[in-house]
């Protein structure tokens, strides 16, 4: 089985500074539900792992974050792709949890229910944080040029992602030549 980790703000929709508080506010990126359709089509198994703070700053209320997972989960059917899991951390930076990321719970609570060896799957980000989370889980990585880092950005990072891709849609060709590629 073939699997993508994608992070949520920067990389399915628009990153906001002050956090997607809103089913209003959630706003996919331009070929975002192509990318996810492609990926359903191809059968690669999506799921989403992000980081929702907002939650546990008081920003973002969970009836609404549950709100926002639906609206994104029924978009994403109506054009044809499907979202297998979600896994958020509602934590603040300074709780010390072990689910957000960098840390790999998120993932490994992921590839428990789902059934998927880290190491087959690519995680697909758009921060460092994103990055350095799929090189501690063993995942191969994918830097999105949507949301948070630029180009620039990785030459300061201790571990670069195995790609760069300038959105979604790239991101997922560039996963598809590399399963053809290998095999």
């Amino acid at each position: 089985m073939t699997v993508v980790l994608l992070d949520r703000d920067g990389v399915i929709n628009r990153n906001r500074d002050d956090y997607v508080k809103t089913v209003d506010e959630f706003v996919f990126l331009p070929g975002a539900l192509e990318g996810l359709a492609k990926l359903k089509e191809a059968g690669i198994t999506a799921v989403v792992i992000s980081n929702q703070a907002g939650v546990g700053r008081g920003l973002v209320e969970p009836s609404e974050l549950e709100r926002i997972n639906r609206k994104m989960l029924r978009t994403v059917a109506e054009h044809g792709g499907e979202i297998a899991g979600l896994y958020y951390c509602v934590h603040r930076r300074n709780e010390g949890c072990r689910c957000r990321k960098p840390e790999i719970g998120l993932l490994r609570k992921a590839s428990e229910d789902l059934g998927f060896d880290l190491a087959d799957a690519f995680l697909i980000g758009d921060a460092w944080s994103d990055i350095e989370t799929g090189h501690r889980a063993g995942c191969r990585t994918i830097l999105t040029l949507t949301g948070k880092a630029s180009a620039e950005d990785i030459e300061t990072w201790g571990g670069k992602p195995e790609h760069v891709a300038v959105d979604l849609p790239s991101a997922v060709d560039w996963i598809l030549a590399a399963r053809r590629d290998k095999g």
